[in-house]
């Protein structure tokens, strides 16, 4: 193990389509699912539509602003929304975790405009707080018009920008259980077994949760989260027409290429001016061969001597691509 080396140390711009179908075809990222880093991409921050991938957001919102057990009356607007379905009608009474799997798994617009309704007061009101959640986590080519993904030229995103809003909304429990599972028994009027769209999670090649997406506009569109033994990360495609096969072989290229590696131990580290770390636990990350002898290790403290913390920066090409609060001694 080498020894440390330290050092001491909203504004949402919207595109018309007529330009962003110039700076793109297609697109496509790789990003490590517990850091965020790019591992490989192409175009990932072209602004593109995103078709259904945006009920990825819709579903985190609307976690995060109801209850799973309320129940939602169904709209007449909700019910004749235009898309994709899961057939609900006007006046049933459906509740919120059942729309989030109708949501997730079979696509539904009508369960989108539902739930935007319930959570936000409104469709309107719901996209705001969608696009005030994208800010937040400096989402800066994501711009929401609508729950659903429906062609707007306003309502875009990028493949790297999905890919964060995926890795953001596995944090949540109650988003991940819904997003990796294959098949539900809905109790809507139209009851039936819900097959979830996205095939790869049946298919046993390490995928587990995602969403799939479609319009004439936006073309196919697909999000995956793969684990494979301790690596994890996540594939989106934007307007790739053999998606299936590009996210199996994206895939295997990184878990190939890339592997979890223990960069530093935990335990006790000197550093410059008699300051002392403690690491509780070892740092691994997800790293090639070549990119662990190009690593560099930072620590950022306060001029205040009363601080006795400090922040351990892992960086790769002068980009921190890991950091953790540590105590000094």
């Amino acid at each position: 193990m080498k020894l440390a080396k330290f050092a001491i140390a909203f504004a949402v711009s919207v595109t018309f389509y007529f330009l962003f179908q110039q700076v793109a075809k297609a697109s496509y990222v790789v990003i490590d699912a517990d850091t965020g880093r790019t591992l490989i991409g192409n175009n990932e921050h072209a602004r593109m539509p995103i078709a259904s991938l945006t009920k990825i957001w819709t579903a985190l919102v609307a976690i995060e602003n109801s209850d799973l057990d309320d129940e939602v009356v169904i709209s007449r607007e909700a019910a004749m929304s235009e898309g994709s379905s899961i057939y609900l009608e006007p006046g049933e009474v459906v509740t919120v975790e059942t729309l989030l799997y109708g949501l997730m798994l079979r696509s539904g617009n009508d369960a989108a405009y539902a739930l935007a309704e319930h959570a936000g007061g409104s469709v309107e009101g719901f996209v705001d707080l969608m696009n005030e959640k994208a800010m937040y986590y400096r989402l800066n080519q994501t711009y929401f018009t609508n729950p659903s993904g429906l062609h707007h030229d306003l309502h875009l995103s990028s493949a790297y920008d999905t890919a964060q809003m995926l890795r953001i909304a596995l944090a949540n429990k109650d988003f991940y259980k819904i997003a990796s599972t294959i098949q539900y028994k809905s109790n809507t009027k139209n009851g039936t077994v819900w097959l979830n769209k996205h095939r790869l999670l049946r298919e046993q090649v390490g995928a587990v949760a995602g969403k799939t997406g479609f319009t004439k506009v936006a073309g196919r569109t697909l999000a995956t989260y793969f684990e494979r033994d301790d690596e994890r990360i996540i594939v989106v495609t934007l307007n790739e027409a053999n998606d299936w096969q590009v996210h199996k072989q994206l895939a295997n290229q990184v878990f190939e290429e890339y592997d979890v590696k223990t960069i530093v131990r935990k335990g006790k580290y000197k550093a410059a001016n008699n300051v002392t770390v403690e690491l509780k636990k070892p740092i691994k990350l997800l790293i090639s061969n070549e990119e662990e002898d190009q690593l560099r290790h930072v620590l950022h403290v306060s001029r205040n001597k009363d601080v006795k913390y400090g922040i351990w920066h892992v960086f790769l090409n002068d980009e921190s691509i890991y950091s953790e609060k540590v105590t000094l001694k």
